[in-house]
Formats: C-alpha cells, structure tokens, sequence
C-alpha cells in the first residue's frame, strides 16, 4: 500500500502561491522600482522604465483593439531599434506570439515565414519595403501591416495604413495587459534554417524566455543596472533573450540600426557601454579595427561570443584591449544560450594564448539548464571526458522549444530518445568542459547566420548547365565560413563561375550565395553519393592557399 504524501494532503497550488513564470513580470518590476532610470538610448531618444512600459502597454491594447489575442501571430520585420525592444514586450502582453524576421531574407523566404505562422499584424521597418513589398505580393492573405518610420533610417516605401507611432496613440499606457494562463503559452516563433528546404518555426514558451533571462544575467554575472550594447540582432533568438535579461537588470539598451566597428567602439565610449553580444565576426570586426578608434575605452567591457566556436587570435587580440570575453553556445531550440565556458579561478595563473584556448571551449550547461550531455548517438551513453572520444550534444530541460510549429514529425526527431538532438559532434575535456569538434548537420554559419547548404544546392540545381552540386562551409577570416560550391555541369554546356554565382544571387539572400564555386567532377561514393568530406577538405585547402597568398 502506497502511503499518501501528508506534504500533498489540501496543500493546492492556487493564484496565492503559484503564478505562471513570464519575463513580463520584469518590466512590471522594474518600472516600479527604478521607474526613472534609463531604459533605452537610441540617438537623441532616451526611455525611462517608466516609459518603457507605458509604451509597451500602449502596443499591447492597440493589438488587442485591432482584434490580435492569444494564439496569433505578430511578425516583426525592424533593426536593432526601440521599437523591436518593445515588440518583445507589447506583443506577448496582449496575448499574442512574437515573430521577429531575419532582415537579412529575400521575400520568398519571408512570404513562406509569414504564410506558415499565419500572421495577423506586420510591423516592418520602412528601410526593408522593398523586400517586405514583394513577400506581401506573394501572399493569399495579407495581415495589418504597420509601418515603422525611423527618422535614423535610411527610409523607403510605407506599405500599411498607419504607421507605429499613430498606432501606439491609440493604445492605453495604463493597460493592464494579459498576464499568461499558462507559463506553457507560447511567447516567441522564431525560423531556424534546419536541414530541410523550408525554414522550422520554433517554439518557445514563458516559462524557458524567463529563466533563460535570468540565466543570461547569472552566468554573465551581469551586476544590476548594466549597460548592454544591441551589436547582436534581436531577430537572432529573440536576441538570446537579452530585451528580458535588460528588464530584469533594470540595465540599459544603447540601440544601433548596424553594426559598423567605428560606431560600436564610439557608443561605448560614449555611454560607457559594459556588455555586448554578438558572433565571431561582430568580434573579429572590433580586434582588428583601427587603433584610433578605440582610444578613450578606458572602462571594463565584456564581451560574450557565440553562434560559432570563436578563432583564438580574435580572443586574444579582444583580451589585450581589455575586454573580458565570454564563449557561450547554443541552438535556436534551447532558446540560444545553453551553455558557458564558466571561467574557473585557477585560469588567470594561464599565460594569454592558454587562457584563449580555455575561453575558446564551449563549456558547461547554463544555470537554469537541468540537463546538457555528450552522448553517442546510438547508445545515447556518456562519452568518457577523455578529449578524445566524440559523441553528440544534447539537451532536455525546462529552456528547450515547445517543438516545432505544424511539423510534428520534425519535433518527434528532434527528441528521440527523451533528448533535443543538437546534431554537434563534440568531446569532454576531463574537466567536464564540452569542446564542439564537427557538425553532423551540413549547416553553414556564417557570421552567425545559419546557411542551409541543401537550399544552396537545390537553387544551383536550379541551372540547366548544372549536373550535380554540393555545397561546404569554407573557412573565413571575416565571417568565420561562407559557402562554397562544388559543381559538375552537364557535358557540353559553358558556364562560368561569375554566372553560378549571379544566378544564386538572384535567388538568395546574398549571404547564402557562395563566395565561391569550384567547376569540375563531384568525387562519389559506389553508389553515387557525393562525398562531402573530401570537398570540406578542398574548401579547407583552398582557403589556406588564398590565406598563406595574402600573408596572413
């Protein structure tokens, strides 16, 4: 006979002691308390907390006038602007799903984004019209669309009938907005490139966007009222969480439309800029830009890296400027940051190259992360911590996605066996430290910026000259890989690389095009299949030719 729990007995969760978990209640919190300290900085606007959250409110019931409520949609097409930091706000608060838009995508990419989610409202930045222009084009049904008029932007064609300022008029700053049922209730749909054609829309709910806020906050050992640097785009992860981890922080957001290396070094000189986020190549930018522009960064800057394993010679170059940088790594999935490269006391006795190569690991499971693993893939065993014996990374905890939107049979794949399936291949150091060695997916990340090498070949397909095609990552200095392709062409047919290269452009965001194309027969398995390995190896080669010819 089981013996009932007396600690269960009449002991109820009810609204007294349990309340759904949401990065919403920060806001509320913080402009409550700092009500006047500075929120957002972009150009000549500053933002209270105070402010931020009226705003924020005002967002929220307009979308709940215009008919937008729990299980819609809305998509977000802005830069790095006070306006996408309130969307992160506004729009869960009215019940609705966040939908930031990479605004790097052509409009058949976008079109597709916005079909599939079943977008409601459209808030698109004028700067991207045309590209947002030809994805409504593509569209059965077009959503409200709601222009964002930055006088800091470049500008270009309204394409809704209100603009976002006119929109916020009609709210209620005082609105109490809809707090979630359910901390399980959706707050963010973001597409990841995967290993199929079409993008995956992830999933994530309240509850992970909250403890992976306070996660980011902790294992950065961010103090209270820091100063953060938008350098990463908020479209990537919801800007790994950061617009909630700010609201916690009661910090502030120094806003920038791009990341130009002069303009990042002068706003942190500037506004005494204390964190930052971004890739390798956001990084690369500031290591190795002109000595004149750093001058006057006299203060402690830390840096946190991610989104592909970071070249030592950019951490040690970051290092001797003084900035203290972080390596942390992630997936879409796992709501971005999953894991850190925790410093451990004993490293500051390493000389710089040691202490680079230590940062340079990917590291151990995030705080709020219950469970982070290098297993085989078969056995889903541990792999022994000999920095030898390779095996995948995988995750299960309370900051993975809900699944993947309307694809069941993706997300049952995803969690064979009771665990996300990262698809990076990685070995543990013996002292616990995961260390990513290879990637089973074929994704190319390209300044942080995942590539689907399938969607690359399926446009060189695409060409009647081409017979077979197969795209790799090629190592570079900037961007940390770009694509390169390998093609074999019909016999007979003439065709130039330039002219491959044109046709991808014309097709694909143009950072997904390859940089470069290499003419010639595919070396194939007996059973005709391309083998990638050894043109990862000519890529590598190739790069290493066109690095020893340039000096470097």
């Amino acid at each position: 006979m089981v013996r009932p729990d007396p600690y269960a007995i009449g002991l109820d969760r009810n609204p007294v002691n349990f309340v759904p978990l949401t990065p919403l209640s920060f806001l509320a919190r913080t402009a409550e308390v700092y009500p006047e300290r500075a929120a957002v900085i972009y150009g000549d606007r500053r933002y209270t907390w105070s402010h931020m959250l009226g705003r924020c409110r005002r967002l929220a019931s307009a979308l709940n006038a215009a008919g937008i409520g729990v299980g819609d949609t809305v998509a977000v097409m802005a830069a790095n602007t006070p306006e996408m930091l309130e969307a992160h706000f506004g729009v869960p608060m009215s019940g609705a799903v966040l939908n930031a838009l990479n605004v790097r995508l052509d409009a058949r990419a976008i079109a597709f984004m916005l079909a599939h989610a079943e977008a409601k409202v459209l808030i698109t930045d004028t700067e991207y019209s045309a590209t947002v222009g030809q994805a409504l084009a593509l569209l059965d049904t077009r959503p409200l669309v709601i222009d964002i008029d930055d006088a800091l932007g470049p500008g270009g064609e309204r394409l809704g009938r209100i603009d976002y300022e006119a929109f916020l008029a009609g709210g209620d700053p005082d609105w109490d907005g809809r707090q979630p049922q359910d901390e399980w209730q959706a707050i963010a749909l973001n597409y990841t490139s995967g290993t199929t054609g079409n993008p995956k829309g992830v999933v994530y709910h309240h509850r992970g966007a909250y403890l992976v806020a306070l996660s980011n906050m902790i294992d950065w050992n961010m103090p209270r009222h820091s100063v953060y640097l938008w350098t990463l785009p908020l479209f990537h992860c919801n800007g790994w969480g950061f617009p909630w981890t700010l609201a916690a922080n009661a910090g502030t957001s120094v806003c920038l439309r791009r990341v130009d290396p002069q303009r990042v070094l002068a706003a942190m000189r500037e506004h005494r800029v204390t964190h930052y986020c971004g890739a390798p190549v956001v990084h690369a930018m500031l290591a190795y830009a002109p000595e004149e522009w750093k001058r006057g960064i006299e203060h402690r800057v830390h840096g946190l890296i991610g989104g592909a394993p970071p070249p030592v010679p950019v951490i040690e170059a970051l290092q001797r400027m003084g900035f203290d940088i972080t390596q942390i790594y992630g997936l879409t999935e796992v709501f971005g940051p999953a894991a850190v490269c925790a410093e451990q006391p004993e490293w500051q006795s390493l000389d710089a190259a040691a202490l680079a190569e230590r940062k340079g690991r990917q590291g151990v499971r995030y705080t709020a992360q219950e469970g982070m693993a290098v297993l085989d893939p078969a056995t889903l065993q541990p792999v022994p911590r000999d920095g030898r014996t390779v095996g995948e990374i995988m995750f299960r905890c309370n900051m993975t996605m809900k699944g993947y939107l309307k694809n069941p049979q993706a997300t049952a794949e995803a969690f064979a066996g009771g665990w996300f399936h990262s698809g990076d291949l990685a070995v543990v150091q013996p002292d616990g430290y995961v260390q990513i060695r290879d990637r089973s997916k074929d994704v190319i990340i390209s300044g942080g910026e995942n590539i689907n090498s399938v969607e690359v070949e399926e446009v060189l397909y695409q060409h009647p000259a081409v017979r077979a095609a197969a795209v790799v990552a090629c190592p570079d200095p900037k961007w940390g890989e770009t694509p390169c392709a390998f093609v074999e062409v019909v016999e007979g047919a003439a065709v130039t690389e330039a002219e491959l290269i044109g046709h991808c452009r014309a097709r694909l965001a143009h950072f997904k095009a390859p940089k470069k194309i290499v003419i010639g027969a595919l070396p194939k398995t007996a059973t005709g299949k391309i083998q990638k390995f050894l043109l990862r190896e000519r890529a590598r080669a190739m790069a290493a030719e066109g690095d020893r010819r340039a000096g470097l």
